[in-house]
């Protein structure tokens, strides 16, 4: 009996421990959450971009197998990761427009090579281009020492030169304070068309860091996002190295 009643506790204990949560996943019900009341408003923020291929679609050639293909080919494990050309073709890239107290306004990002600084303005600053989305993904990071600098940030995810796939991506976002829980964003809308997302904003409130989920989409490209927020730059066309 003593075996199976200190099981029973270490189980009820684990399932009311508010300390067992590790993450936050911000959504449409409650899409807001403040760094500075959560302790993390210090160190490096550090924003990851990942993604995957849709279970859906996995199904759909499974099912189409079935049908017209050879169906010992039901039992050959399926590649899943977005990086095999075979499964989908995309290339999401992600960014972010800055903006400072002194009014210096910008964006970070692997297109046209812009990689900002951590240590000096923008205080933003990106880690280079992956193009396959598995492994480590895509990341950028902010220097939350710097906080007082900044007056609001916009991350956004893009599709580059590429056919648009939202709705065959599953794409995930999850931020990484120095201090404290992540926090977690799923691009999880059906959006076929659209070429870029509006993921979250960080803006500085009288001090208080809070970070707002958007998910936007958008049909064009920065741009448009540069348009829908109010930033007010001047945009060309740009184009990745070649590799």
């Amino acid at each position: 009996m003593a075996f199976w009643d200190n099981l029973w506790q270490g189980q009820r204990a684990s399932q009311f421990d508010s300390s067992a949560s590790s993450s936050i996943e911000l959504t449409k019900r409650r899409p807001t959450v403040s760094l500075s009341k959560l302790g993390s408003v210090s160190g490096n923020l550090r924003v990851n971009l990942s993604w995957s291929m849709r279970t859906s679609d996995i199904m759909d050639r499974r099912q189409s197998g079935k049908l017209f293909g050879n169906p010992l080919k039901l039992f050959k494990p399926e590649v899943v990761q977005a990086h095999t050309q075979g499964v989908v073709n995309v290339d999401l890239d992600l960014g972010c427009l800055y903006e400072l107290k002194d009014g210096t306004k910008g964006v970070v990002q692997p297109l046209g090579n812009f990689l900002g600084d951590l240590n000096e303005p923008p205080y933003v600053k990106g880690s280079g281009d992956d193009r396959f989305g598995a492994g480590s993904g895509e990341t950028l990071y902010v220097n939350l020492d710097k906080r007082d600098e900044i007056k609001r940030l916009l991350f956004f995810v893009y599709i580059y030169d590429q056919t648009p796939a939202f709705n065959r991506t599953h794409a995930h976002v999850t931020l990484y304070p120095a201090n404290g829980v992540q926090i977690e964003i799923d691009l999880d809308d059906d959006e076929p068309q659209a070429r870029s997302c509006a993921v979250f904003s960080l803006t500085n409130v009288k001090g208080d860091l809070v970070i707002h989920r958007e998910v936007k989409y958008v049909y064009g490209f920065q741009a448009e996002l540069d348009r829908l927020y109010g930033w007010g730059l001047q945009w060309g066309r740009g184009y990745k190295a070649k590799t």
